[in-house]
């Protein structure tokens, strides 16, 4: 643990790692502001992880616009976390971000862990109360400097509104 109670990459990895290789079929939610390092975190936890390879859903990707994050976060709630969670397939369905409509549908199959990332991830798991949760943050400056670098651009104009969208739908959620 480190300041604030904020843990390293490596060591939270492992954690995850150990809670879950109790469960059958875990659900770990990676929640936190954009570009704090979600997907960073994401990637790394499903690089080692034991056994068959997780399914790894971005929030992002089912979020209906700039000012969609409730709404897709709560879809998914229900299309895919629920499902799942019963065993049965569930079902992101996509955004077009270019086109900026509703997009293909993509199947998940039960039996491996899932991992949901992204902004809303906690919305998205709020009903499940054995889900794996994970808080991932980091100074605003820093957030917005990944974020805008991360996307070459094509994320400058809808930043404000986005952290405002994001800021709305978290509050509390932590």
């Amino acid at each position: 643990m480190t300041r604030g109670g904020a843990m390293g990459l490596e060591p939270a990895v492992r954690l995850v790692r150990r809670v879950a290789a109790g469960r059958r079929h875990p659900l770990v939610l990676v929640d936190g502001p954009s570009g704090a390092g979600k997907s960073t975190f994401a990637a790394v936890l499903v690089r080692g992880w034991p056994g068959a390879e997780p399914v790894v859903v971005r929030v992002d990707e089912a979020i209906p616009g700039w000012r969609g994050l409730r709404r897709g976060a709560a879809a998914l709630a229900v299309s895919l976390v629920g499902p799942n969670s019963r065993g049965a397939v569930g079902a992101v369905h996509r955004w077009d971000w270019l086109a900026d409509r509703g997009g293909g549908v993509q199947r998940v199959r039960p039996g491996r862990a899932l991992v949901v990332d992204g902004c809303g991830a906690f919305r998205a798991g709020r009903d499940r109360p054995d889900a794996i949760r994970v808080w991932v943050d980091a100074p605003y400056i820093e957030r917005r400097e990944r974020a805008l670098a991360r996307d070459r651009g094509a994320f400058d104009p809808y930043w404000d509104e986005w952290e405002a969208d994001w800021r709305r739908t978290s509050s509390g959620r932590r």
